[in-house]
């Protein structure tokens, strides 16, 4: 069984996707919960077409009726678990009635849910940014955790609670230390133990003992002169951040703005010095995917004029202040660094990843790599915590100047902001341009023909755009992409933050359609 959660995996992980519709082919059982009644919901045993921000009380209401009529795993979670006391009087204050008059579902398909994921075993979940990109995306995540550790789908294959990666190796910077508060390999940079590792290894002194700066937080850091240099590495933040007059505003602040990237994008235009990189065709190097494999990458064709790998161009730099980095090539990199420093990556090296790669933790090199996390229910912090949560709404809700509750994702044809696919024709041919998704009752209700040119604004911005009419929007809701610049959905989202991720509400601002003359 499949529960699917705040994800269109046909449009947004088309490959994922046709893993599990091959499945359910085969007999799997399919649940999707979202908001749109999208091309995955074609495959699925039951669609519950929740609310925009509803998740929490969506979940929390299946608890409340797999405790009420002792549907979990009592020995999973007695065993292997710890505060599930605390998360029973939680969920106790959201019986299925109360679950359903949030999310706008009927009381009995919550009911009917929560049986049916309670009857099979395993269940795997998986969820994209539908989940994440609240002010409550942490909260959404941990009550996730707690429905699986109470189902007992935890540390066995084809269970667990699966997070789909939005790009190709987001896996794989987050294991190199391309977070704020981590080393590589995870290790905290507020251990002392861990900073004197590292400072060790690496020769220097005085590693910061502080968790550093998300990208919010740096990019209001250069309106105040608090961020004096900005280095933007793969990213074209100015089509990607919510509120792009903001963004706007801010990039142009920055005194000394450097961007790396492999073509010239929107962000780039505000950029003091720009420096060409490689593709990932183009330099030898790894990935690591959703299940933590770590595969390696081939050199396909030679960089293009002055383009460098993203390795080298880093150790000029690093040289022009003084460092001299032993390193000198991706092999190198990762056989004396990378598997050196990072414990649960000792046992990956490069000869024993010629194949089909290995999954970490690899803690050396007799180790086969682990397929799943988890086992046996030995969690990484010893038992399972159980997190109750309570469910908020999103930051800005429908009013009567703005009635409508616009929602972002992306689209098959293009990725991102279109910064690779933009210039392929044959996808241009397919999607050449954004639409705004409106139900078709709305669009009755206002006299909007499809493709017809409306006016959708925010208390950020406004975009003028093609009306896609729709049966898979629901009534009340707009949904928009970031692929094109012009009407970017990010005109007129929302600049409101997780406050421990500070990942965006991308997911639910207020905004009003307008027909035009």
């Amino acid at each position: 069984m499949f529960m699917v959660i705040g994800s269109n995996m046909v449009d947004a992980h088309p490959v994922a996707a046709t893993y599990v519709k091959n499945a359910v082919q085969k007999g799997a059982q399919l649940i999707v919960v979202d908001p749109r009644r999208h091309p995955l919901v074609d495959f699925a045993d039951i669609h519950v077409p929740i609310q925009v921000g509803s998740d929490i009380a969506f979940l929390n209401g299946l608890m409340h009726e797999m405790i009420q009529e002792n549907l979990y795993d009592k020995t999973f979670v007695q065993t292997c678990t710890v505060g599930f006391d605390e998360l029973k009087r939680k969920v106790k204050e959201y019986p299925p009635e109360r679950a359903a008059e949030i999310c706008g579902v009927d009381a009995d398909l919550i009911r009917d849910v929560a049986h049916r994921i309670a009857s099979v075993k395993p269940m795997m979940l998986c969820y994209t940014l539908g989940i994440t990109e609240h002010t409550c995306g942490t909260n959404n995540v941990l009550s996730i955790a707690n429905l699986q550790m109470m189902l007992g789908n935890m540390g066995m294959e084809c269970g667990g609670v699966n997070p789909l990666r939005g790009q190709n190796n987001v896996q794989g910077a987050c294991d190199m230390g391309a977070l704020p508060n981590v080393f590589p390999g995870y290790q905290p940079v507020i251990k002392p133990e861990a900073r004197e590792k590292f400072e060790k290894f690496w020769g220097v002194e005085k590693l910061p003992d502080k968790n550093g700066l998300m990208i919010p937080q740096m990019m209001e850091g250069l309106t105040d002169g608090k961020i004096r240099i900005f280095y933007v590495f793969g990213e074209n933040l100015a089509n990607t951040e919510p509120d792009m007059h903001k963004v706007e505003h801010e990039l142009s602040s920055a005194e000394f703005l450097i961007c790396q990237d492999i073509f010239l994008n929107e962000t780039t235009k505000f950029a003091h010095v720009v420096f060409p990189a490689a593709a990932w065709s183009e330099n030898e190097g790894t990935f690591t995917n959703s299940e933590r494999r770590v595969n390696l990458v081939r050199t396909a064709s030679e960089p293009p004029g002055i383009a460098k790998p993203n390795w080298w161009i880093f150790k000029q730099i690093a040289k022009r202040l003084g460092h001299e980095w032993a390193s000198n090539s991706a092999k190198e990199i990762w056989d004396n660094e990378i598997s050196v420093v990072a414990p649960s990556l000792c046992g990956v090296k490069y000869d024993r990843i010629q194949g089909d790669g290995l999954q970490w933790p690899c803690p050396n090199e007799d180790h086969p790599g682990t397929c799943f996390l988890h086992q046996e229910g030995q969690f990484t912090c010893g038992l399972g915590i159980f997190t109750p949560v309570d469910w908020t709404p999103p930051a800005e809700v429908p009013c009567e100047e703005y009635p409508f509750v616009l929602s972002t994702g992306r689209r098959l044809y293009h990725y991102h902001t279109r910064t690779q696919t933009g210039r392929c024709e044959g996808l241009n041919d397919l999607l050449g341009e954004e639409t705004a998704d409106i139900s078709i009752e709305d669009a009755e209700n206002m006299k909007i023909s499809h493709g017809e040119m409306i006016k959708v604004k925010s208390r950020r911005g406004e975009v003028l755009v093609k009306a896609n009419v729709t049966p898979e929007v629901p009534k009340g809701l707009v949904w928009m992409a970031l692929h094109f610049r012009e009407n970017n959905a990010n005109w007129l989202t929302n600049a409101v933050f997780d406050s421990v991720t500070m990942t965006a509400e991308y997911k639910a601002c207020s905004v009003r359609i307008e027909k035009q003359a």
